[in-house]
């Protein structure tokens, strides 16, 4: 569609995001998994570590996210909260692909210092978000995340959108956790952020498609390809730009458009 106009465009995301945000994505997807629970805070744990390890293949994905849940038992707030050394012994064989025990139990130990010190997830990235963009905001809660000591390694599964990175996985995050869904998919709980701050979760199904629609130009998927990308999508729905991931995504993915 590359020449399109830009309402010709619209026109047709706009009817692939009616076909794609829809309650029967959430099986096949790792959102699957956050929505076993109903507590705002078992959600947003959930969805932040099975974002983490959302690359290669979504069946395993969630397979595998499943499995690293069932390890925090039935509320991982209360896990990270209230968990003692010896119950981290139980994550030490954790594997999913690079992302291993060692990562898993120091993301425990984090998670429970931001709630502790900083009010949660959402108080950081409230606290640190600019008015149409989130991503200075990863930055500040990367540095946050990694103030306690640390294995070097586990850098490496959060990443820093001011470093190059497009940051996809967190940015899926946050999509899940701010976006204002009437289908059900995203769960919009985060109500001190609004959709317009969002970015795209790029990766190489929503980048390939994005191209050939002449909404981005920059060969590489990284974090000024999302700008260009988020400035295309804003210009198509300023108040809600992010909704164009599931047109990208599925057009991508479901019909290798």
């Amino acid at each position: 569609m590359l020449g399109a106009s830009w309402e010709e465009i619209k026109e047709f995301l706009d009817f692939k995001v009616l076909q794609y945000n829809a309650p029967w994505f959430i099986e096949n997807d790792p959102i699957v998994l956050p929505h076993r629970y109903r507590n705002k805070e078992d959600i947003e744990i959930a969805a932040f570590l099975v974002a983490t390890i959302a690359w290669g293949n979504r069946k395993v994905i969630i397979q595998k996210g499943g499995q690293m849940l069932d390890l925090l038992g039935e509320s991982p707030y209360e896990f990270v909260i209230s968990h003692k050394e010896r119950d981290l012994e139980s994550l030490q064989n954790f594997v999913h692909r690079t992302f291993k025990g060692e990562d898993l139990i120091y993301f425990v130990k984090a998670l429970r210092n931001i709630y502790e010190k900083y009010g949660g997830l959402e108080c950081i990235f409230a606290k640190y978000a600019q008015p149409y963009t989130l991503q200075p905001a990863i930055h500040a809660f990367r540095n946050i995340f990694f103030e306690l000591p640390h294995p070097s390694r586990t850098q490496k599964h959060v990443a820093d959108p001011l470093k190059g990175s497009s940051a996809k996985r967190i940015n899926m995050f946050l999509r899940w956790m701010v976006r204002i869904d009437k289908q059900g998919v995203d769960f919009g709980i985060w109500k001190t952020l609004h959709p317009g701050q969002l970015s795209c979760p790029l990766d190489i199904h929503s980048g390939n498609v994005a191209r050939k629609l002449g909404l981005l130009k920059r060969k590489q998927n990284d974090a000024l390809a999302v700008q260009e990308l988020d400035a295309a999508l804003r210009i198509l729905d300023p108040v809600d730009p992010v909704r164009y991931d599931f047109a990208l995504f599925g057009l991508g993915v479901f019909e290798k458009f």
